[in-house]
């Protein structure tokens, strides 16, 4: 039981350390306008009303790094777990949520770019974590 609490502690640090940096990726690339030159709109500001549920939902999307896969092919796991937020956030945040139409396209035509970079940068930040953190990944 011990065991099984550490990997849910690991996976839940690993996703909260790489939503805090795909929350500083976001703010980056809209404060140095990259989003506005790609025409997508998106330039949060660097709050704590933004950052925080981005770290805990990060946290939350880490607990599927408890999945026993392609622990020896850390691309591919980032690869696939990236998918699972990018999915939710096109096809349920962006449309359903903030009213921002299918995919966001009503923040521009690249949001689904945007959006899919964004989540690979939160799971190989994970990884990351979980390597030089814990030995079991």
């Amino acid at each position: 039981m011990k065991n099984f609490l550490k990997s849910i502690s690991y996976a839940f640090s690993a996703g909260c350390f790489g939503g805090l940096a795909n929350s500083i990726e976001v703010f980056l690339v809209g404060h140095f306008g990259v989003t506005a030159a790609l025409g997508v709109k998106m330039a949060p500001e660097f709050m704590p009303m933004w950052l925080y549920p981005r770290i805990v939902w990060g946290g939350l999307w880490g607990l599927t790094f408890l999945i026993p896969v392609w622990r020896n092919k850390p691309w591919l796991r980032i690869l696939v777990f990236s998918l699972g937020p990018s999915i939710v956030q096109l096809f349920v945040v962006f449309p359903y949520k903030m009213a921002k139409g299918f995919l966001g396209w009503d923040l521009g035509l690249f949001t689904p770019l945007f959006v899919i970079v964004s989540n690979l940068i939160w799971a190989l930040f994970a990884e990351l974590w979980l390597r030089f953190t814990s030995d079991k990944w």
